[in-house]
């Protein structure tokens, strides 16, 4: 038997014993949430008596289900079997197995998945005549889930929105799309919930059987649940109303997937007689970490209300450290974990760096390279191996050299220029025969037996490539990338092939990233190069990252904080805690305080996943949809209390010099700063921080470097190295420095702000 008493806080033990009629359990972060679902249901079986195959536990991930299943059968055996742990999707669909005809459907119905939805809905527009430059997949796919959610099939969807004019195309689609899976005998996802709704309000016989079934209901992170997953629980809880949600409001954070806030907030309006039991005692954080998290939630007016608190000691207080640039961002974030590592006994696994956005890892994955930290980018691609990143530089690469073959094939037909596979197989082979490259084999298609409408694109394609490695000459790469992206038809194909406007703007974030770049390698080099700069990337042949080397589970994760949710670690840095990039400029500009709250609720969800220690990080400029924008500190850590903060904010320095739309640079210095009307975050005032309006100066100082030529120095970009040469210049001293990873480098001391190893 399990000794309850003895092995749960009051808080849970209460929740583990209240089993009759409906339950609110709000628990915090690291509160022990699945020890309480575990233990219930324990409890209810050996305690009350409860026949396993009345208990049903809703979950949103099969992870979790089975998580919680392994851990109710160590402490119930064979009962455990009985029990029903599944996934919303997983029960459903065991239900419609049993009941689909009732609905029309034949025997052994399939699912629709992602592809097969994607299929269905192409079919569908093609025979419709829709215009998916105008009406783009992807967003009538979301318009077909978001009414699923919401319980809306596709004749109340027309009832509901005929007389809106841009919903016309919408209606048609859905119907059409819901009478193409019907047809193939299919169901999507979405459906499996809103048909089980469906059955038992239809059946209420089978709505019965179900009630008797599952006479003890258990859900789940109750606060991701949507407005039909809320109608299924109701219908099935309706009966014996034992029903037990266990959740935190504080951690709501999928409102863009559907999620509604408000089935948790208006639990008790819901079930008036629901006894309502907070988790507040923290297993996992030390007490200044929790004061923060508090400190911050508690400025969110959409919230049910609770305090975490630990009987751990206080820890560190929490830094925050304003960096110049991303870059100098990250590189501080990698010094760090490097002097940790080497200094206090820690291994690279303590270790997450939270992100609000993936573009956000380009700079940690540099910083990680040159030091060869090994990381791990969480549920995302590194950002040069982004389908964008490579797009554009092949098309980069082809332009200024046309060396590498496997760049000139992947964007040969990117867009759609009517070359084939089949013609470029035989474009291969004769250019392989005759010892040339492809591309200039494009310039010959008839000597390789190619004609017609593939052979003119191809001479056209050479042209172009022709003419843009003419027209470089002279250009700052950045520029030259612009350019190429336009003449190529590259940026028309991004919209056109751009499912929605935000993906379109998060596929120009890539690129913008790139170029910014490119301006720092051209600013730091004496002879800047492309080819060489894609070298030292990695991009073409000569990678140095060992990041994702599977040998090696010791390693880094950077994540976003929406994929933190649920995990924990002993050293945490939440980075770009800048206005504008978190909270980000489009719930700034939403004129909806519900969208700054789920912000600030993404914020406690990060907070909360540091054990030991947290950092906050930022950065004073950021380059943001091609310029570079002079950012404030985020209102999140504005919010924290002054006492808690270990404040260590440098005086407003640049890594680069900035550049501004009419060509011109300048290198701020303690001289000299930027034009009038940008505002720079200076240091912490008493009452929040401040930007100050500052004068562009006209004296730029030149400062001698404080190392000498022997001496091992560290750049941020190209890691560690020995100084062979220093030459004082006109505007700044070069220097050659014999870097460790890429060899011998002339680059501008200001510009490169190495540092003495």
């Amino acid at each position: 038997m399990t000794d309850f008493e003895n092995e749960l806080n009051d808080r849970q033990l209460e929740a583990v014993k209240t089993t009759d009629g409906p339950v609110l359990i709000l628990a915090g972060a690291g509160s022990g949430k699945t020890r309480v679902l575990t233990y219930r249901t324990a409890y209810l079986i050996e305690a009350e008596d409860v026949r396993p195959w009345n208990i049903i536990a809703l979950t949103f991930t099969n992870k979790a289900a089975r998580e919680m299943k392994e851990r109710i059968g160590k402490m119930t055996g064979d009962a455990a079997k009985d029990i029903w742990v599944s996934t919303f999707h997983s029960t459903c669909l065991k239900i419609m197995f049993s009941h689909a005809e009732k609905l029309g459907y034949r025997p052994g119905f399939e699912i629709a998945d992602a592809a097969d939805q994607k299929s269905v809905l192409k079919e569908v527009c093609k025979r419709l005549n829709v215009d998916t430059k105008m009406y783009k997949e992807k967003t009538l796919m979301n318009a077909i889930s978001a009414a699923k959610d919401e319980l809306i099939d596709p004749q109340e969807y027309e009832s509901r929105h005929y007389e809106e004019f841009y919903r016309k195309v919408h209606i048609e689609v859905y119907k059409a799309y819901q009478e193409q899976l019907f047809r193939n005998n299919a169901m999507d996802f979405d459906d499996l919930i809103m048909n089980t709704v469906k059955l038992f309000k239809k059946y209420p016989e089978v709505l019965d059987s179900y009630q008797e079934r599952f006479r003890y209901i258990m859900v789940d992170e109750y606060q991701d649940t949507n407005s039909a997953q809320f109608e299924l629980i109701r219908l099935l809880a309706s009966k014996y109303r034992n029903l037990c949600v266990v959740g935190d409001d504080d951690q709501s954070i999928y409102r863009f997937r559907g999620a509604n806030i408000r089935n948790i907030l208006d639990f008790e309006k819901i079930y008036k007689d629901a006894a309502v039991i907070r988790l507040e005692e923290n297993y996992r954080s030390t007490a200044n970490i929790l004061n923060v998290a508090n400190q911050v939630i508690a400025h969110n007016k959409g919230r049910k209300g609770k305090k975490l608190w630990t009987k751990s000691e206080d820890g560190r207080k929490i830094r925050y450290k304003q960096l110049d640039s991303a870059a100098g961002e990250a590189a501080f974030i990698a010094d760090e974990i490097e002097r940790k590592t080497a200094e206090e006994g820690f291994c690279l696994n303590d270790f997450a760096i939270l992100i609000r956005t993936n573009v956000q890892s380009k700079e940690f994955e540099d910083a990680f390279r040159v030091r060869r930290i090994n990381y791990e980018l969480v549920k995302g691609l590194r950002f040069w191996d982004k389908k964008v990143i490579k797009d554009v530089t092949s098309y980069l690469l082809t332009a200024v050299s046309g060396q590498n073959d496997m760049r000139t094939a992947r964007i040969i037909n990117i867009p759609k220029r009517g070359i084939g596979n089949t013609s470029i197989e035989k474009l291969s082979a004769y250019a392989a025969a005759k010892g040339i490259t492809l591309l200039e084999a494009c310039g010959e298609p008839a000597s390789a037996s190619i004609g017609g409408k593939a052979a003119d694109a191809m001479k056209d394609f050479a042209a172009c490539m022709s003419d843009l490695h003419e027209r470089s000459a002279g250009m700052r790469l950045s520029d030259f990338t612009d350019l190429v992206i336009r003449q190529t038809g590259y940026l028309g194909y991004l919209d056109e092939t751009s499912e929605t406007p935000e993906d379109y703007l998060e596929t120009m974030e890539y690129i913008d990233k790139l170029k910014e770049s490119l301006d720092e390698y051209e600013d730091e080099m004496e002879e800047p190069d492309l080819v060489d700069f894609m070298r030292q990337n990695g991009v073409e042949g000569n990678n140095v990252d060992t990041a994702l080397d599977e040998k090696d589970k010791d390693r880094v994760r950077v994540m976003t904080m929406h994929n933190a949710k649920g995990l924990e670690f002993p050293c945490v840095f939440v980075a770009g805690m800048e206005e504008g990039l978190f909270p980000g400029y489009m719930a700034i500009n939403a004129d909806d305080e519900a969208e700054i709250e789920e912000e600030r609720r993404l914020c406690y969800v990060a907070l909360t996943r540091a054990m030991k220690e947290l950092t906050l990080t930022s950065a004073a400029s950021r380059v943001v949809n091609g310029e570079r924008r002079y950012q404030s500190t985020s209102r999140f850590v504005r919010e924290m209390p002054l006492g808690l903060l270990d404040m260590n904010i440098p005086e407003t320095k640049f890594e680069r010099p900035v550049r501004f739309s009419d060509g011109s640079t300048v290198r701020p210095s303690s001289g000299a700063s930027l034009p009038d009307g940008v505002f720079v975050p200076e240091k912490r005032k008493s009452k929040g921080f401040i930007g100050e309006k500052i004068k562009l100066g006209s004296s730029i100082e030149v400062t001698e470097p404080d190392y000498k030529p022997g001496d091992r120095v560290r750049s941020f970009k190209w890691g560690e190295g020995t100084v062979l040469e220093i030459i004082r210049g006109e505007r700044d001293y070069e220097v050659t420095v014999d870097f460790d990873s890429t060899g011998q480098r002339k680059i501008y001391a200001g510009f490169a702000k190495l540092k003495k190893v």
